[in-house]
Parts: structure tokens; sequence; C-alpha cells
């Protein structure tokens, strides 16, 4: 008699879209899964990719495994983007659980608002631990996913920052980063800044998450002392990189395979002075003195997708959702 076949779920993005969970619960699970690689408990390979020669596409895979959730993923990603135009960009992402306790298949998932989710709470938790003593003000730039989501998420582990600065071109856009912010702190104010070398002058920490079609490269000499600026997307210039006085990273392996655009002059990037895992475990400081300019790099490690990937998963298939496949039938 044959095993029963095992079925697997599949998540979609529409299963996924309005799936409960608040910008503090996908700060914990992020930092928790960041925690669990700094003790050893889980492991994070270097991801593969693969690009056209032209620019018009890359591709990428990524495996790990979280050993205190005892999960393992893999990750895929494809982006065809030829023109750089939102319009005609196309963009595939996936990824799928395997309960390594059991041996079962949890979920194959479309992985936009795991990243949607998960990238912001990286760069929250990036900016808690080398934000200056007494910072207040940000400066946002871009208004696409990253920008969207990008303040709940900061606030959540920065509280005290409370002079927000928008910059952006599509309106659109911005509504959104206004309608986001409103839905958890309706009592803050955002102001939409026209310049945004002006605001930097000004800001403690700069938020570059623009697109790469964004006019704006914020040069070093845009920012403050004691300044913390995170690249998740465009909107920073190689100099802020090179004069940094600490350069931090999510992954300094990472940077050095997906941050070549920000090499100097002579084609190298600049050396990473500690990681984001060694610092949450207090192996290493975020932030040595006060008026220290931080270049902070935030790439993506799979870990951080499986832990929002996890918890998304749980709520929605307690909710029922997603379609039962027999894929191995």
């Amino acid at each position: 008699m044959s095993a029963r076949p095992t079925p697997l779920r599949v998540l979609s993005r529409s299963d996924l879209a309005d799936v409960p969970i608040t910008p503090d619960a996908v700060v914990r699970a992020v930092e928790e899964a960041y925690l669990a690689l700094a003790a050893g408990d889980s492991d994070n390979p270097r991801k593969l990719s693969v690009a056209h020669p032209d620019g018009w596409s890359v591709a990428y895979a990524m495996l790990g495994r979280d050993g205190r959730r005892r999960v393992v993923a893999m990750k895929t990603s494809y982006k065809f983007d030829p023109s750089h135009d939102r319009s005609t960009k196309r963009y595939y992402t996936t990824i799928t659980l395997y309960d390594d306790a059991t041996g079962m298949p949890i979920a194959m998932m479309d992985c936009a608002r795991v990243g949607a989710l998960r990238t912001p709470a990286v760069s929250a938790l990036l900016v808690r631990e080398t934000v200056r003593a007494g910072a207040r003000s940000v400066l946002l730039i871009g208004t696409g996913t990253q920008g969207r989501n990008a303040l709940p998420h900061l606030l959540a582990a920065n509280p005290q920052l409370n002079r927000l600065m928008l910059y952006g071109t599509h309106p659109e856009g911005m509504k959104a980063v206004y309608d986001h912010l409103a839905a958890h702190h309706p009592q803050l104010e955002l102001q939409t800044v026209a310049d945004p070398r002006e605001a930097a002058a000004s800001a403690d920490v700069v938020l570059a998450t623009a697109g790469p079609g964004t006019k704006v490269a914020l040069e070093s000499a845009d920012l403050a002392p004691g300044s913390t600026v995170v690249l998740v997307g465009y909107g920073l210039a190689p100099s802020t990189l090179a004069d940094a006085d600490r350069v931090v990273a999510t992954s300094a392996e990472q940077m050095a395979l997906t941050g070549t655009d920000m090499a100097g002059p002579d084609g190298t990037l600049r050396r990473v002075d500690t990681e984001l895992p060694q610092i949450l475990n207090r192996r290493s400081p975020g932030r040595t003195r006060d008026d220290e300019r931080i270049f902070v790099y935030n790439s993506g490690l799979v870990l951080t997708d499986i832990a929002v990937a996890h918890a998304l998963a749980e709520r929605a298939i307690a909710e029922g959702r997603g379609t039962e496949v027999a894929l191995w039938d």
C-alpha cells in the first residue's frame, strides 16, 4: 500500500495580502532570526545569482535553516527590468518552507509581502543600534513598496523619532506613505520636503529607499554630523560609504555581492566595520561616538525572510487560506 501523498499548501499574493501582523511582531521576528544566526543556531549561506550581461534581468536563489523555529526554506527571485520603468518591470519572488522537525512541507508562498515587511523591519533594527543619542529627525527618500512600509516599522523600534520628513516624486506613492503612517501613528505629522539635500543637513537618520530611476544621490557633504544613513534601494552616492566614519551591514558578504554600485573611484568597496548579528548579540558596538557618520547597508538575509514568512504562513493557514496542491502525487 502506497503512502498517502503529501499536499503542499500554496499561499498566493491575495491570500497573504491582508493577513494581520503588526510592525512590532515583524521587528521581533526579524530580531530573533538574527540572534539565532549570531548564536550559531541557524545557517544562512551566500546567495547565488545570475544576471543578463546587458542588465536586463537578474535572478537569485537563497537557502536557509532557522534552527530555533526548526524551519528550512528556499527563496527565489527573478526581476526583468530592461528600461527601469515601473510600468514594464516584472518581478517574481517565492519562498517554500519545510518543517525540519517533522519533515513535512509547510507552504509555498508568494514572497512580495514578506519582503515588503522584512526589509523595513531590518532597517528599524539597524537604526536602533546605530542612531546617536538624542536623535529625533528622519528623512525618508522614496515612496515605493519599501518607502510605504518604512516609517511604521522604524517607529516600532525607535519611538523617540518624531520629526518625520519625506521626499518623493510620485503623488500616489506619497499618499500611500502618509496613509500607512496614519494607520499606525495617527498623532504624528509627516512633512513633505522639496529639497532632499537641504533636509538631509538636519536629519539624524536618512532612509534611502528610492527606485533605480531616482535623480537623488546624496553626497557625504550633504549629511549631518552624527547621522545614520541606511541604503535600502537608491538615493545615496558612493561618497556616503567612502567617507563614512563607520560602516555597518546586515552581511558584509551580501554587500560585496549586491553593493557593487557603491564602489569608489578605484572600483573597490569600503570595508565593513561590523554586522548586525554581532551588534545584536553585543559582540560589537553599533556606534562608538555620537559625532560619527554611519553608513548602513541593508541587504536581505534569507533567515529574515523565513522568520516573517513563517509568521504569515502560520496565521494564514490557521484561517484556512491558500490551496492544497498534490504536487508529489
